[in-house]
């Protein structure tokens, strides 16, 4: 075990070594030990203490609520943990059905799920038939919110880790599937992180890539000058010509648009679970179609390809 009964290590050990990752373990034993240490997060132990109860609480529901609450702000979801419903920000469970019935079959599939926030995607994964799902996201909150899922959850084939793609060492073709999730507009180098994830894929393995994109016919991608949304860390917005210039430059094949949707203040808002400012705050109140630094709102599409 890595930081008490945190993470079985022996059995993400185990479970790398089934997909031919058998190097994983050695060369992020430390790592994972140091980001589940408590040193890089000051509220780290009150965390730790909190997915430690929530195995005895699974019976008491207002503890449990209480608990996982203590976990907030919750992002993605709604979960149910223990009759607990975690009514997290984001209505992720509209996104993936806009996503399941338009990608190839999970079941059997070994997959990678980046910048896999609280792991409610990688779950969904998992219940739509994928063998094992490695989740990887560099926010830790994010990460001890699974532990507290799975705590109850008990999924032997769900990993969520404290870690960066670039962090991994190289994945060597060993996923079937590799998700990447409202990451690509926080790269700096957009195409580095497409070229990236194709390394994880087995040669007809697919990506499922989702993303913001601005709207426009013409190929070109733009560079908000300091924030968008009041995100300041978005660097590239294409337009969907433009991605998929970039899919191609970046080795894919077969690439498809499978969905196309623009985010409503039904979809992303406040809650008692994420109290903080959310979607509607971030558009102009006089212009919903718009960010309040001008910007088109958001729009967000799902594109597949493969790795020939």
């Amino acid at each position: 075990m890595i930081a008490g009964s945190l993470l079985d290590f022996d059995a993400l050990a185990a479970n790398l070594a089934d997909i031919g990752l058998d190097d994983w373990p050695d060369a992020l034993r430390a790592l994972l030990a140091a980001r589940l240490s408590g040193a890089e997060h000051g509220d780290f132990e009150r965390w730790r203490e909190i997915v430690a109860a929530v195995p005895e609480a699974a019976s008491e529901p207002e503890k449990l609520r209480e608990l996982l609450v203590a976990l907030a702000p919750w992002r993605k979801g709604p979960f149910t943990v223990g009759g607990v419903d975690i009514d997290a920000e984001w209505r992720s469970d509209w996104k993936w059905a806009r996503i399941v019935t338009a990608v190839d079959a999970l079941d059997g599939r070994k997959v990678l799920d980046v910048g896999c926030g609280n792991g409610y995607y990688a779950l969904q994964m998992r219940n739509a038939g994928a063998s094992i799902v490695i989740g990887i996201d560099p926010t830790l909150l994010y990460v001890m919110q699974f532990f507290a899922v799975n705590a109850i959850e008990r999924d032997p084939y769900t990993f969520v880790l404290p870690l960066r793609l670039e962090e991994t060492p190289p994945a060597k073709s060993a996923f079937d599937t590799t998700f990447s999730m409202g990451v690509l507009y926080h790269q700096r180098s957009p195409l580095d992180h497409l070229r990236q994830l194709r390394t994880t894929l087995r040669r007809g393995g697919q990506l499922v890539l989702e993303t913001i994109y601005v709207p426009g016919d013409d190929s070109y991608a733009c560079t908000p000058q300091d924030r968008y949304a009041r995100m300041r860390n978005v660097w590239l917005l294409p337009t969907i010509a433009e991605l998929t210039t970039w899919l191609r430059r970046s080795g894919y094949k077969d690439i498809q648009i499978v969905d196309q949707s623009i985010t409503t203040t039904d979809e992303q808002r406040s809650t008692e679970w994420m109290t903080f400012e959310s979607l509607r705050e971030a558009l102009d109140p006089d212009d919903p179609t718009k960010t309040v630094e001008g910007w088109p709102a958001p729009h967000r599409v799902v594109v597949t390809a493969s790795n020939p």
